[in-house]
């Protein structure tokens, strides 16, 4: 097992973050990974900008079209990643990358090994064609990568079999079906339900995600029966608000995740972060 989720106090919900990287810019992203260090976010589920996704709301949709204006690709991410994971203590990184946009032009053992090369925590493929999935699971295996799958909450039994089994690093579950951006909507009964089925299958961590933007959501899905929750859009906002304003990116998500974060409301940051803010 990766150990996702594992650092975090017993009885305490994990939290995952979601940005695009080049959301902010490289350099501040830096500087906002080792926030979310101090601040002991569980794990940072960090895309490689792609357009256009379906999943998506304008928020996060605005944010990867802002990364890939400043010529955001795999390259810049993985050199990044390669540069700051070592000297995280407690962050995780999942990495997210899109099968149309960034993987399928190399092979997928030689994309995967690269994923692996930069010591990211875990990866997860976003659109996989359901035909070349064996080969990808057989080639995270081989290079010992832990993987993220997702289902939803109405996926069928078999779709949520699937996702429970080849889980290797957490099961994301997404909460609804629509777009990315809105509230909490799903069906608590549902959710359950689909949690309970899924933790009698699997032992990896569930993070739920889709409309969690408060500690409120995060411990309502914690009462469901969720080893973690999922921030996305909310967080992205903020960094959206920072940059129009010229405000700090770091300090403005800084505050955000205190109003969030299930044990580091009362935490402080380490040292400022100025020097990276445009």
């Amino acid at each position: 097992m990766s150990g996702f989720f594992a650092r975090r106090p017993p009885d305490q919900p994990g939290l995952a973050m979601f940005l695009n990287a080049g959301d902010p810019p490289l350099p501040v992203l830096a500087d906002v990974m080792r926030m979310l260090d101090d601040c002991r976010v569980d794990c940072l589920e960090l895309a490689v900008p792609f357009p256009d996704s379906v999943t998506d709301g304008p928020v996060i949709r605005r944010s990867a079209q802002r990364a890939l204006a400043d010529g955001v690709g795999l390259d810049e991410v993985l050199g990044l990643l390669s540069g700051i994971l070592p000297r995280l203590r407690h962050l995780r990184v999942a990495l997210l990358a899109d099968w149309s946009h960034t993987v399928r032009g190399p092979t997928v053992p030689g994309f995967v090994r690269r994923v692996a090369d930069s010591g990211v925590d875990g990866l997860l493929v976003h659109g996989l064609p359901p035909r070349l999935r064996a080969g990808y699971l057989e080639a995270v295996q081989e290079a010992g990568l832990p993987m993220v799958a997702t289902c939803y909450a109405a996926s069928t039994a078999e779709v949520k079999a699937a996702a429970a089994e080849s889980a290797t690093a957490y099961l994301y579950l997404v909460a609804h079906y629509g777009r990315s951006g809105g509230t909490l909507t799903a069906d608590r009964q549902e959710l359950a339900a689909a949690l309970a089925a899924l933790r009698r299958t699997t032992a990896v961590p569930i993070a739920v995600g889709f409309g969690v933007r408060s500690r409120a959501d995060i411990d309502l899905l914690h009462g469901l029966g969720a080893d973690a929750a999922v921030v996305g859009s909310a967080g992205v906002a903020r960094i959206e608000h920072a940059l129009a304003e010229g405000a700090n990116v770091v300090e403005e998500l800084h505050t955000f995740v205190q109003t969030v974060s299930p044990y580091s409301a009362s935490r402080s940051l380490d040292k400022p972060f100025h020097s990276a803010n445009p």
